[in-house]
């Protein structure tokens, strides 16, 4: 190991994976990898994106997938004060002995790490445009590995790492801003439909963490879900408002027009892919499924295609479920919102016959959740049509 070298061809040659149409798991450990052989005892490499609206920091990927102590894992970044150090400090943050940590802060995250075997750390903030984004770990299961001499690379590679992961979040997240945008331009939509897609996005996130284990979701699944589940309804904007905001039932006419909204939602992502060089990202076919066919029904009966059962993608099962709630427990000119209570009920009896039943119950499991969302959500009646 020589950590002062210059990187060599092999190196270089290593990285280029980082321009193929890959994971952003693999690219990581790719980066993981090269940075090993560079320092040596290099044991994980993870990242937590930070959501403002909740203040959550949430595990988006890491390499030690073995035994990974912080899979699916989040938590409030108030609640993390050695975190909350690195962000305000504004640099790096090495820990030689982690054990010493421990008794600092006696965080559930830091008792996680440790049971795992892990001595050393270094955490590195990632900011975009001078915004906080989250953050990079480097955790090794020697104590005292990151001597002074390796903690250049590590920084070098930490800033890798961070525009790796901001490249494919932060462009989605570009995308779902242009999107509000639009709407609030046409007006076609009001604060409430903002706070319905903040709601259901979270509700979605909570039913795919739910069914993590059962379908070996990871961590860049539950986020991609919870990044798209807004874009679901995104062929509204095609729809007329004398339509989409009629207070009384639609005619068999309307109620064709409507249904149009799912292949003009396709059409929309695809040139909107294209338009904002996203069409090669990973995951794009979640995108594409969600949109399609959140509409289809377990029994053949919906739209656009009657589909059945495990034809209809999980992630699309699961947005059908996030979303039906939410337009049961809002307020609308032509009905009152339900209490939860009514809602899971009939979520049950809709379940096997138009909804995912293991949808269903998993939300049903995270009903204090569900709870804090519609707390932290929660704004006037919602005009617009399921």
């Amino acid at each position: 190991m020589n950590p002062s070298a210059q990187p060599t061809f092999q190196d270089i040659g290593d990285l280029v994976d980082l321009d193929q149409d890959l994971p952003l798991g693999h690219k990581v450990a790719t980066v993981h990898r090269v940075l090993r052989d560079r320092v040596g005892s290099l044991d994980r490499v993870a990242v937590a994106v930070y959501e403002p609206e909740t203040d959550l920091l949430k595990t988006l990927v890491a390499t030690d997938l073995a035994s990974n102590p912080l899979s699916h894992y989040e938590a409030r970044l108030a609640d993390c004060a050695s975190l909350v150090e690195v962000l305000e400090q504004g640099r790096p943050r090495v820990i030689q002995d982690l054990t010493s940590l421990q008794t600092v802060t006696g965080s559930e995250h830091t008792r996680r790490i440790l049971e795992a075997g892990y001595r050393a750390s270094f955490t590195k903030a990632m900011k975009v445009n001078n915004r906080f984004f989250g953050f990079v770990f480097f955790d090794s299961r020697t104590s005292g590995a990151f001597v002074p001499e390796v903690l250049g690379e590590l920084d070098l590679f930490a800033h890798l790492v961070s525009l790796i992961v901001v490249n494919e979040v932060a462009a989605i997240r570009t995308l779902l801003a242009a999107i509000r945008t639009a709407r609030d331009m046409t007006n076609q939509r009001d604060a409430e439909t903002g706070a319905h897609v903040d709601r259901m996005a979270r509700y979605s996130r909570l039913i795919a963490l739910e069914l993590a284990d059962e379908h070996g979701f990871d961590d860049e699944y539950l986020e991609h879900v919870f990044m798209f589940a807004p874009l679901h309804d995104i062929g509204k904007l095609a729809v007329a408002d004398r339509i989409l905001l009629k207070p009384g039932r639609l005619t068999e006419e309307e109620m064709r027009i409507m249904k149009t909204h799912v292949a003009r939602g396709q059409e929309l992502v695809d040139s909107m892919l294209q338009n904002f060089g996203l069409d090669s990202f990973q995951h794009i076919e979640m995108l594409r499924n969600i949109v399609l066919c959140h509409h289809e029904t377990l029994n053949g009966t919906g739209y656009p295609r009657g589909l059945r059962g495990s034809e209809i993608p999980i992630e699309a099962r699961i947005i059908a479920v996030a979303d039906v709630f939410d337009a049961m427990t809002s307020a609308r000119p032509y009905k009152e919102a339900w209490t939860n209570e009514a809602a899971f009920s009939t979520l049950t009896r809709l379940a096997d016959a138009a909804l995912d039943r293991e949808c269903v119950e998993a939300l049903m499991r995270r009903t204090a959740d569900v709870e804090e969302i519609q707390a932290r959500f929660s704004k006037g009646t919602l005009t617009e049509r399921e």
